[in-house]
C-alpha cells in the first residue's frame, strides 16, 4: 500500500530513541523526510545518521520545554526541506512516582515538558500547516487508566488527549488532522528502566505479557508502522482519534 509520504516532511520531537525513533524510523522508509530532535548532541547525530544523512534527516538539539524549540524545529524543516506537512510530539517518560514522593519543582517541569510542551509546538506547527497537515501525539495507556508509581503520566496524559481532541474540532475546517497514538506494551528501554526498579524484570516482563491478548510484547517497529500510516495521506479522513497501540490489553471500546 502506497501511504503517500514521499517526499512529506515531519517534524518528530524525541525522535532519537524509543517510540519517536521508531515513528521517524518507518517514516523515511516510506519516503518522508524528517526533522528529529532529542537533547544531546550525539544522540541527534546517530540518528540522523542511522536515518540516511542531511537528504532523509536532519537532527536538532531541543528540549521540549524550551519556549524556543517550536520556532527553531519549523525553521529546520523550511530550511533543509522547503516544507512542512506534520509533526509527531513525542516526549520521554516523565519520573515516577507516587503522588506523595513528587516535590512542586518535579510537576512544574513535568508539566512544562510533558504537557505545556507540546501544546506550545503543536500550536506553533498548527500556524505553518495548510490543508492536509497532521499533528500527531504520542500519548500512553495512561490516558484510560493510571499505571502505578506513575502518578505525573497519569495526570499529564488524560489532559493531553483531551487538548487533542480540542484541536481536532479547532483544526478540521483548515483540513489539518489531529490524531492520538496510546502505547503500552512496547518493547523499549523506558519499558525495561520501569520493570528494572520492581527488582525481577524478567519476572515483572512475563507477567505484564501474561495479561495481553497477543501473549507478547509489541516491538518499537510495529508502533512507528502505526504511527506513520495515522501521520500518512492515506489516513486523511482519520481525526479526532485515539489508537491504542497495544496488542489488545485495552478491553473497552
Amino acid at each position: 500500500m502506497d501511504l503517500g509520504l514521499k517526499d512529506r516532511v515531519y517534524i518528530v520531537t524525541g525522535g532519537t530513541r524509543g517510540l519517536g525513533r521508531a515513528a521517524a524510523r518507518e517514516l523515511v522508509a516510506d519516503g518522508a523526510r524528517v526533522v528529529v530532535s532529542g537533547r544531546s548532541e550525539k544522540s541527534v547525530a546517530a540518528a540522523e545518521e542511522e536515518l540516511g544523512g542531511a537528504a532523509r534527516a536532519v537532527g536538532v538539539v531541543a528540549d521540549n520545554a524550551d519556549t524556543g524549540a517550536p520556532d527553531r524545529l519549523i525553521a529546520a524543516a523550511r530550511d533543509a526541506f522547503k516544507r512542512l506537512d506534520g509533526v509527531l510530539i513525542s516526549v520521554g517518560g516523565p519520573p515516577t512516582g507516587t503522588s506523595d514522593t513528587i516535590d512542586d519543582d518535579q510537576w512544574r517541569a513535568a508539566f512544562e515538558s510533558v504537557f505545556l510542551g507540546a501544546v506550545r509546538l503543536s500550536r506553533a506547527v498548527a500556524a505553518e500547516l495548510g490543508e492536509g497537515g497532521v499533528i500527531g501525539f504520542v500519548l500512553s495507556i495512561s490516558v484510560y487508566e493510571p499505571i502505578p508509581d506513575l502518578a505525573i503520566s497519569n495526570a499529564f496524559r488524560p489532559g493531553l488527549a483531551g487538548y487533542a481532541k480540542s484541536l481536532a474540532n479547532e483544526l478540521g475546517p483548515r483540513g489539518i488532522r489531529v490524531v492520538g497514538l496510546v502505547p503500552a506494551h512496547i518493547e523499549t528501554d523506558r519499558v525495561r528502566e520501569l520493570y528494572e526498579r520492581g527488582g525481577d524484570a524478567d519476572a515483572a516482563r512475563e507477567r505484564a505479557a501474561a495479561g495481553v491478548p497477543l501473549r507478547r510484547y509489541g516491538t518499537p517497529d510495529e508502533f512507528g508502522r502505526s504511527a506513520a500510516f495515522l501521520l500518512s495521506p492515506a489516513a486523511s479522513y482519520l481525526t479526532g482519534v485515539m489508537l491504542s497501540i497495544d496488542g489488545g490489553v485495552r478491553r473497552g471500546f
